[in-house]
């Protein structure tokens, strides 16, 4: 490996790993201020409303940008296994495909959004007193989600060749430009909730020709050449092959995610702000676990591309364990904490109650996501993604929608919704842990690997 990269193959499987997880995890949490910024600063300056809007949208821009982050996923372990290969060519096919795929997918998505932006609103029944907030936010950050689509798989480029800290250093910029044109727009000129979504756009462009400026001087096999955008046709293929299940997962919980919004949205403002508000903080709190499960599939597939496969399973073992130490450390913080953490973002006491009634209900239960999304990083790394993919539609959508609409006709109280995300974990983790169990899934990556070396 060049350019600082991590390679996994060699080495300490632990002290790689942090190295890897370290700054994944602060180019998350850097990403994580995006939104918090503007919930923080909206909800203060601008008041429960205004909140309420940018809350009701960010569940629907996760279902719109999900499929390509997931799509971002499946690239990186075509180019995770290319790495620990050393196949250059391959790398080189790989990467100028997904980023002319993240190119034509981004402008086609930010045309869709930004047209369809009332109807789309409608759709989740938006409450009449805060739809033009919620129309005025979500139509501008919709003109700039091309470059959080981009982005995502210019990082996720970097992360498979094993460089997790040139985004963080990205990051760090564009969340302070953020914060900066946030209290800028909103506190000193009185802009409305629109410039919050301006400020997360425009910083989203800046990380973007960061991460691309440093892909052009790379001296790695993973250096962009702008004559080599272009699709070639078998690393597309593979590229949807690995991404398109992750893609599928993330957006159906985008939309199960969405439909939930839905039920939120039946109760007052303080409830839909509340709920807003614990998702930021959730965002924040899952970060150890999420980014651990990005390096896992970076450890895997790196290490099923070197034949490594001991060094694979050992690996997956200890990184599921590390994330499970961490979320229930995290849980525990946020149990104790979770008012004052709420308070943050509003002074108002009935969101302030709200959020942290949902905060103090899922908190120990982090151990649960940590299985589940550990689990489907080993099984994306081992080019097995439909699992996961197959495992969270039926368990965090489907179950979830129906429980969630079955129990609110019982007793129409925001504490069934809450519910419903540790018991669908809780259901996943039991699935996910009795398929590693029983499936000899060390020999299904043997069998995989030979079938594509024999193609």
């Amino acid at each position: 490996m060049k350019d600082g990269a991590i390679d996994f193959t060699r080495g300490s499987i632990v002290m790689d790993l942090i190295a890897f997880t370290l700054p994944l995890f602060l180019g998350n949490l850097f990403q994580q201020l995006y939104n918090a910024a503007d919930s923080l600063i909206v909800g203060n300056f601008l008041g429960r409303e205004a909140l309420a809007a940018v809350s009701s949208s960010g569940n629907l821009i996760f279902m719109m940008v999900g499929f390509f982050n997931g799509l971002a996923v499946g690239a990186g372990v075509v180019i995770a296994r290319a790495c620990g290969a050393r196949d250059e060519e391959r790398i080189s096919k790989a990467v100028h495909t997904d980023i002319a795929f993240g190119i034509v997918a981004g402008l086609l998505l930010t045309v869709f959004a930004v047209i369809f932006t009332p109807g789309i609103l409608r759709l989740i029944s938006t409450p009449p007193d805060i739809m033009p907030s919620s129309i005025a936010y979500f139509r501008v950050y919709s003109a700039g989600i091309m470059f959080s689509v981009l982005y995502n798989i210019l990082m996720g480029i970097m992360n498979a060749a094993g460089d997790s800290r040139h985004p963080l250093y990205y990051l760090m910029i564009s969340s302070v430009v953020n914060i900066v044109l946030d209290v800028l727009f909103i506190g000193g000129f009185g802009m409305g909730v629109g410039s919050a979504a301006a400020a997360t756009i425009i910083s989203q462009a800046l990380s973007s020709i960061l991460c691309f400026a440093r892909l052009l001087r790379s001296s790695g096999p993973v250096r962009v050449q702008l004559r080599l955008i272009c699709f070639d046709r078998a690393q597309l293929k593979a590229i949807v092959s690995f991404g398109f299940p992750a893609g599928v997962q993330n957006s159906v919980i985008g939309l199960a995610n969405t439909v939930v919004q839905r039920s939120i949205n039946a109760f007052p403002a303080a409830v839909i702000a509340g709920a807003g508000v614990y998702s930021k903080i959730e965002g924040f709190i899952l970060l150890p676990i999420t980014s651990i499960s990005l390096a896992l599939t970076t450890l895997v597939g790196q290490n099923l591309g070197a034949r490594e496969y001991g060094r694979a399973v050992k690996g997956a073992r200890r990184g599921v364990l590390i994330s499970i130490v961490l979320a229930e450390a995290v849980g525990a913080l946020l149990f104790i904490l979770a008012p004052p953490i709420v308070s943050l973002f509003s002074s108002d006491a009935d969101v302030i109650a709200a959020g942290a009634r949902q905060a103090r209900l899922e908190a120990f239960f982090y151990f649960l996501v940590a299985i589940s999304h550990g689990s489907a990083g080993i099984l994306r790394g081992a080019g097995k993604s439909t699992v996961p993919m197959m495992v969270m539609l039926s368990v965090w959508c489907v179950f979830r929608v129906i429980y969630v609409n079955l129990a609110l006709l019982a007793w129409p109280d925001p504490l069934l919704i809450y519910s419903a995300y540790p018991l669908t974990w809780a259901i996943s983790s039991v699935i996910f842990l009795i398929y590693l169990a029983r499936v000899d899934w060390l020999h299904a990556m043997e069998r995989h690997d030979a079938h594509l070396h024999r193609a």
